[in-house]
């Protein structure tokens, strides 16, 4: 395991903390990081906060196809409050001032929140499915079910980041130092295998499912096109959702693929030495999907978006004029009035 270093007290060093890290960046590195964050935090945090106050304020928000949409909003704060402005303080600073506890607590908060987010997503993408392709034949999604799918979220993030406070696995700092996560670089056998289940059960099963999911939407909808024979406004929702599929697949690997990429490469090099300010950048990408999340999950959906821009914008909403046919709530009404189609 990597020689971990907590600030040590003035007794026990001369010099200033943050001069422990000045090997692995320029105290200015620190300064930009922390800058960096405190941009996307803010942003994160206004987003996020929106989505919640708007959802309380309109009572047409609050039904079952939503309440995916409002955890991952949730989720997303959480991992705004103790992973993003907490790394605008230690990286202002220039190094973790919390000490060995408090950096178990921030790696547990910001790991349980973040995989609660990522298991969101796919759950997002399971609901688009089963209201689109109806694979349980013409039973309703109803507020069970959506009260389910985020229980299972939190419970499963649970399930996965409790294990290191117990000795499967541990949580240190990673990257310059300023922040902890999952320790990716012990070469106990406990912890490689720890690592492998999270990895396979925390990104390749979510990946997969968000894949499968949205490919099986979109072959429903070609067939539903096909069998309209038109080429009006099914065709144009046909464009719209496969272009927002590929944004929200292509957001998913920007922010996370290079962060498990990175833990999975660590693992299975026991050799391999990548440099500290390099191990940094797929940390904070994957901390950046609290940004690209509301964006594209929220205030691209149109019913979202008709309440929370006048809400940031003190009542005005540039996009009022715009037709109906936005996203999933168009895709969702043009599948149901068209024939079935079975996606088997």
């Amino acid at each position: 395991m990597e020689n971990v270093k907590f600030a040590p007290s003035s007794e026990e060093n001369p010099l200033s903390p943050d001069s422990l890290n000045e090997t692995l960046m320029p105290r200015i590195g620190y300064t930009v990081l922390s800058i960096i964050m405190g941009v996307f935090s803010t942003a994160a945090f206004v987003l996020n906060v929106t989505v919640i106050v708007v959802t309380l304020q309109h009572r047409k928000l609050r039904h079952p196809l939503n309440y995916a949409l409002v955890n991952l909003a949730v989720a997303d704060l959480g991992v705004t409050v103790t992973g993003g402005l907490l790394a605008v303080v230690t990286n202002g600073m220039g190094y973790f001032s919390l000490g060995r506890i408090g950096c178990v607590i921030e790696g547990f908060a910001v790991a349980f929140f973040g995989i609660a987010a990522l298991c969101t997503v796919a759950v997002i993408a399971v609901e688009r499915f089963i209201v689109v392709c109806k694979p349980l034949g013409f039973i309703m999604f109803q507020t069970r079910h959506a009260v389910a799918g985020v229980a299972f979220s939190w419970v499963w993030s649970f399930i996965w980041n409790t294990p290191p406070l117990f000795g499967w696995g541990s949580y240190q700092l990673e990257g310059v130092k300023t922040s902890c996560a999952p320790d990716w670089y012990s070469r106990d056998l406990g912890n490689i295998s720890y690592i492998l289940c999270y990895f396979l059960l925390c990104f390749a099963i979510p990946f997969s499912i968000i894949v499968i999911s949205y490919a099986w939407l979109l072959w429903a909808l070609r067939q539903v096109t096909r069998l309209q024979m038109c080429g009006g406004s099914t065709a144009r929702v046909e464009v719209q959702v496969t272009r927002m599929v590929i944004v929200m697949v292509l957001a998913f690997l920007l922010t996370w693929l290079p962060y498990a990429a990175f833990a999975l490469a660590v693992i299975i090099d026991h050799d391999l030495h990548i440099n500290p300010i390099i191990a940094t950048i797929p940390m904070y990408l994957a901390k950046s999907s609290t940004v690209f999340n509301p964006i594209i999950y929220i205030f691209m959906n149109k019913q979202f978006r008709d309440c929370a821009v006048p809400f940031l914008l003190c009542g005005r909403n540039p996009w009022a004029s715009e037709p109906e046919g936005s996203e999933a709530e168009t895709t969702i009404s043009i599948v149901n009035k068209s024939p079935k189609v079975s996606p088997a």
